[in-house]
């Protein structure tokens, strides 16, 4: 066991009782005696193509001009079919609007958790693991910064569901007076 080599390469393993598929010869010919030959080795044998010229398409192509289910027909696998669809644009759905924003809102508050908490995390890793304290708290600042970050999308989104709401508040006829701004 202790004359074994372990390797975590792939490509280097030669094992000696398995057949090579070949061997490299070297000769001690000098550059001058080589010999090169523009013949194909004569245990190679050159064919014709193992594939068929003919092909698979038949000479007559034939294409539906009515029919049922054609291109020019009515019928039920047709495209000639008219059909009219009458789209009503009512404004902006402002409770969908709302209630997208409030969705981002409660991301951006878990999101702040969740880095606040890791933030808390690294920061008890620092004082107990020594070793890697200074690692530990690059990791607490960057999710400290992330928490910041995470917090100030929740901010921005509570105010974005604010304005939708005031959107759809005005658009009903109902007037909000800004005293202050």
């Amino acid at each position: 066991m202790a004359e074994e080599k372990h390797h975590h390469g792939h490509f280097h393993h030669k094992k000696d009782d398995e057949e090579r598929p070949y061997d490299t010869v070297y000769s001690d010919q000098r550059p001058s005696d080589t010999v090169y030959s523009d013949q194909r080795p004569s245990d190679t044998v050159y064919s014709d193509p193992p594939y068929s010229t003919e092909t698979a398409y038949s000479s007559e192509t034939t294409y539906s001009s009515g029919g049922k289910g054609g291109y020019g027909s009515g019928g039920p696998g047709g495209y000639a079919v008219d059909t009219t669809e009458v789209i009503t644009e009512s404004g902006p759905d402002y409770e969908k609007e709302e209630k997208h924003h409030k969705h981002l809102e409660h991301v951006g508050e878990f999101g702040a958790a969740a880095a606040g908490a890791y933030a808390l995390y690294e920061k008890h890793k620092s004082s107990k693991d020594p070793e890697h304290a200074h690692r530990h708290k690059i990791e607490e600042e960057v999710a400290a910064a992330a928490a910041v970050g995470a917090g100030g999308f929740a901010f921005h989104e509570h105010h974005e569901k604010k304005e939708t709401k005031e959107e759809e508040e005005e658009s009903q006829g109902k007037k909000h007076h800004h005293l202050f701004g």
